[in-house]
């Protein structure tokens, strides 16, 4: 028997590798503002608090001296038009998904992308039939590492957190589980920024998210 009735899936990071068509989005607007460009390597550092979170490092970065709020709607609009370029789905999630599933398992997702984008990254990998619930960095008054979204998903199935688990990447993550007491389970791929994920408190650390189909 699967431990836990409820998991509940970070996206990017996690699931899915799309660092290369967030870089790609982020540097089409800052072109399209006349400021430099940046390596993809340093967007993955800048990766996990959602989009505008992103968009603002970028700019604070670069000195650009714009209001994050003006940059925000080119920002949205590429991101849109780059959103399914190269996303690329993790070796052993598809078959982890598919495990907890077939076991009986509830899974949602938990994500700052903004939610009108995760649908259709979903369906494109077609990963969306694994899915109960969606949630998005502005689905809710808060986002992670805010508990709220993890104690929101909790609620809607019915499960007191402590029964449910999070999967993730980053520090956000394991914030927003810690914050919500929920168990977490932590991929040492991904977007760490510099996270040392062994530290995290996490039930399990895996290379792959098949090895989640162990926990007893």
């Amino acid at each position: 028997m699967f431990p836990y009735p409820l998991v509940i899936f970070d996206l990017d990071g996690t699931l899915v590798d799309s660092v290369s068509d967030i870089a790609e989005a982020l540097n089409l607007t800052l072109r399209q503002w006349q400021l430099p460009q940046v390596g993809q390597a340093q967007v993955q550092q800048w990766i996990g608090e959602g989009v505008r979170a992103l968009t603002a490092t970028a700019l604070r970065e670069l000195h650009a001296g714009v209001d994050v709020d003006e940059v925000m709607p080119d920002m949205l609009r590429h991101y849109g038009q780059c959103l399914l370029h190269h996303p690329q789905v993790y070796p052993g999630a598809r078959e982890s998904l598919l495990g907890l599933s077939s076991a009986g398992v509830t899974l949602a997702i938990c994500t700052n992308k903004p939610i009108r984008f995760v649908a259709p990254l979903l369906q494109h990998l077609g990963l969306d039939g694994f899915f109960a619930a969606l949630v998005g960095g502005d689905s809710l008054p808060e986002r992670k590492p805010s508990a709220l979204p993890l104690q929101h998903l909790a609620a809607q199935f019915g499960y007191p957190p402590q029964r449910c688990l999070m999967v993730g990447d980053s520090a956000t993550d394991a914030a927003a589980a810690q914050a919500a007491g929920m168990p977490l389970a932590m991929v040492r791929y991904g977007y760490l920024r510099g996270f040392e994920v062994e530290r995290a408190g996490a039930v399990r650390v895996v290379d792959d998210l098949r090895e989640l189909l162990a926990l007893r």
